[in-house]
């Protein structure tokens, strides 16, 4: 019986002489589709690179016309050639001509071929170029011949990285590889990086797949398993991680994956079955993650790419592979940029030397970029095609503020955002001169600054900031990046190093937000069609008095013998708080019979984001302390827009006449019931809508720490009640088509208010 893998093993030996031999990059290439068309029995074999300008090239045949080498181009998507490369999927015909793709180029004289077979070659997911091979008579190629151009054109990718081929192109053009390219993505952290990229490309390409030992290769696999561990029980141990308690969790459930048996059985077996230890984790990497790659549960996506880490650090382990470059090495400003990552492999890299971070994937709440932001560094994600139009060491510009990511920048656009950094440290400066600064209007309107938060590692903000307290703790954060259920004294601990580090400031924590979108691991729910108005936030906990019990009980704890405050998310109706109300009174009881000291002071509040609450509103201030204005959600249901559906999510303004009135009706009920009203979602931490604000009469803001010293050098040149003037005639006027946007820049213009 013929072995089908010696020609392609053949190839590719004669292929790596081919690119250690020192010959003249033309000269390679010509070489190189002599030696596949022989080896494929093939009477072609062609090469064409993918340039700057969208045009596919052709650089070198066996076969075709020679003289058409440099001459014959194609657009990306034209021809069988251009479909391939904008596909980014091979091509196996027996007829290419009666393909409708079919483009004939009389110089190449390839009108005698009927069959074809072409693959894209491919680096890091992205097409370069194409390889094509041809034959008179109509076959279809076989299977093996697929892969082994496909493995052939893998080499080909390196030729064109290393940037060989740079020496036989045209004067004045470009390869694809180098051109400028622009990416929009979604803001996961606010900043602007300029650096150098890093590629995180920890997979390692297992090409020794047969083990020749099977006892030698399973010790192997126990000693880079036992440094594995080892290594994680190292990073769990550092000292700025143990202080930081939010990454130590995500770092426990790398600890379970590592000593899980199940997994290392798997491991294991393959290697009994004849694969090395590499072959036997990527056989196994890549049967889990087919499996989960289909998934749509977002934790279980989460807890793909934390497996998908471990694995990559098994690899290297096994490899002696340093996936990262060496601290020589690594750019003093560097840009990560992957696909997905864990946190603990962002940890790996140093700390200083990191401006930035791009995801092609990754959300708000992964593991990743919770980390990034502690970290305070700008994060792009979503940046689709990143990783592959990317090269190490790659000028890049990450622009957090706007959500886009700037690679190879023209020169122009690279001094444009050196300016814009060096604009924001001068105004960053002006703004820490500020932090002490009593925050009056210009009219003596005396107005409360507070910021969100959500980590251990936000709080040192808030004596930078020159913040008065924590309008917003998020406490679901906790329990998003924890492994299992944060128990009641884990819980306590929290909150009570919480209210240390603010130093006697006030905190209004938030009790937890959990369902919809923000997914925990130890807490399955259903799938649900619209989980944004499902069983999610306060819903969830009446459902679940116990977890509701377990939080207040934590908290009433941690704040023994000091003021607290609490509030209690996605209100739909009066009559939960009352639930709610009772609950807490419950553990009051509780621990006064246990003798425990209670909090010196307590004040229990509701968010409100639910527009049904509007026609509640004065039973509402009744029931509570106090209300905050989640303004990101009220928007959202008001106006019945998805603010995460990019199509739909710009089509209203916050500051358009209709949610102005919402909030300026939320402020008038405070007013008349004398309950304190603040506002703590994204409103506040712009200043224009946060003039706004206080023209519609809020006094308490709750924001993102970076946006007090902008919103508090705003309010400082404000004239409060003359805002409020122009701002309410401009609300109450039902035939204005003015835009509310517009007025409010014109004021600001006019009365030299910095927004």
């Amino acid at each position: 019986m013929r072995d089908l893998s010696a020609g392609p093993r053949v190839l590719l030996k004669r292929l790596r002489e081919l690119m250690a031999e020192p010959l003249e990059p033309q000269e390679r290439l010509d070489r190189i589709v002599r030696q596949i068309a022989q080896n494929m029995v093939a009477e072609v074999c062609s090469v064409y690179v993918l340039r700057s300008d969208g045009v596919l090239e052709l650089y070198a045949t066996e076969g075709l016309n020679k003289t058409a080498v440099h001459l014959a181009q194609l657009k990306m998507g034209q021809g069988l050639v251009g479909t391939i490369a904008a596909s980014a999927r091979p091509l196996n015909l027996s007829d290419a001509q009666a393909h409708p793709a079919f483009t004939y180029l009389p110089e190449t004289g390839e009108e005698i071929y009927h069959s074809f077979l072409g693959v894209p070659i491919l680096r890091t997911g992205r097409a370069l170029g194409v390889l094509v091979v041809q034959n008179k008579a109509m076959r279809n190629y076989r299977e093996d011949e697929v892969e082994a151009l496909e493995t052939t054109a893998m080499v080909l990718a390196e030729m064109v990285a290393t940037g060989e081929l740079k020496k036989i192109t045209k004067p004045g053009l470009e390869l694809d590889l180098s051109r400028p390219v622009s990416i929009e993505g979604n803001s996961y952290g606010e900043g602007i990086g300029l650096g150098y990229v890093v590629l995180h490309e920890p997979r390692i390409v297992v090409t020794n797949l047969l083990n020749e030992d099977t006892e030698h290769e399973l010790q192997r696999l126990a000693e880079a398993l036992g440094s594995l561990r080892i290594s994680i029980d190292d990073m769990l141990s550092r000292r700025d991680v143990s202080m930081e308690g939010e990454h130590r969790a995500v770092l426990e459930t790398y600890r379970m994956f590592a000593h899980d048996r199940g997994w290392v059985r798997k491991l294991e077996e393959a290697i009994r079955n004849g694969l090395t230890a590499e072959a036997a984790v990527e056989r196994v990497q890549s049967e889990t993650k087919a499996r989960m790659i289909r998934l749509t549960d977002p934790y279980l996506r989460e807890r793909m790419h934390d497996f998908d880490d471990l694995a990559n650090r098994l690899l290297r382990q096994l490899s002696g592979y340093g996936a990262k470059l060496s601290a020589s090495d690594f750019p003093s400003d560097a840009i990560i940029v992957a696909r997905a990552m864990g946190a603990a492999e962002l940890l790996d890299y140093p700390r200083e030397n990191v401006r930035g971070l791009v995801l092609e994937e990754g959300a708000v709440t992964s593991h990743v970029v919770i980390v990034a932001r502690a970290m305070g560094i700008p994060v792009v994600g979503q940046a689709a095609g990143a990783v592959a139009l990317a090269e190490n060491r790659d000028a890049i510009i990450v622009d957090g503020d706007d959500a886009k990511v700037h690679m190879r920048p023209v020169a122009d656009l690279q001094r444009s955002y050196e300016e814009k950094v060096r604009f924001r440290a001068r105004r960053q400066a002006q703004f820490r001169a500020l932090k002490d600064v009593e925050p009056l209007t210009k009219d003596g309107k005396r107005i409360t600054l507070q910021m969100n938060a959500g980590l251990l590692v936000d709080l040192p903000h808030l004596n930078e900031a020159g913040a008065e307290g924590i309008g917003l703790f998020r406490t679901e954060l906790q329990f998003m990046i924890a492994s299992t259920m944060p128990k009641a004294e884990e819980q306590e601990a929290f909150y009570r190093n919480v209210l240390k580090q603010t130093g006697g400031k006030p905190v209004t924590f938030r009790t937890l937000d959990i369902g919809g979108d923000k997914v925990v691991p130890y807490f399955r729910a259903a799938e649900e069609e619209n989980p944004a108005l499902g069983w999610r936030a306060i819903r969830l906990s009446l459902d679940r008095p116990g977890l509701l019990r377990t939080q207040f009980r934590a908290m009433l704890r941690a704040a023994a013998g000091a003021e607290f405050k609490l509030m209690l998310p996605m209100v739909t109706e009066v009559t939960e708080l009352k639930v709610a109300r009772e609950l807490l009174q419950k553990e009051i009881e509780r621990q006064s019979k246990l003798g425990e000291q209670l909090p010196r002071k307590l004040q229990f509040g509701a968010m409100l984001e639910v527009p049904a609450l509007l026609w509640q509103l004065d039973e509402l201030m009744a029931e509570v302390d106090f209300v905050s204005v989640g303004s990101n959600d009220l928007f959202q249901f008001a106006m019945a827009v998805d603010r995460g559906n990019a199509r739909v999510s710009d089509r209203f303004d916050t500051l358009g006449r209709p949610f102005l009135r919402i909030l300026r009706d939320i402020v008038r009920a405070g007013e008349r019931n004398d309950t304190p009203v603040t506002l703590c979602g994204e409103m506040a931490s712009k200043p224009l809508s946060a003039m706004a604000l206080l023209g519609i009469g809020f006094r308490s803001v709750s924001m993102a720490p970076t946006a007090v010293g902008p919103v508090k050098a705003m309010l400082l040149a404000l004239d409060a009640d003359k805002l409020a003037e122009v701002l309410n005639a401009a609300l109450d006027d039902v035939r204005s088509e003015t835009p509310v946007r517009q007025l409010l820049v014109d004021f600001a213009a006019a009365n030299g208010i910095p927004v």
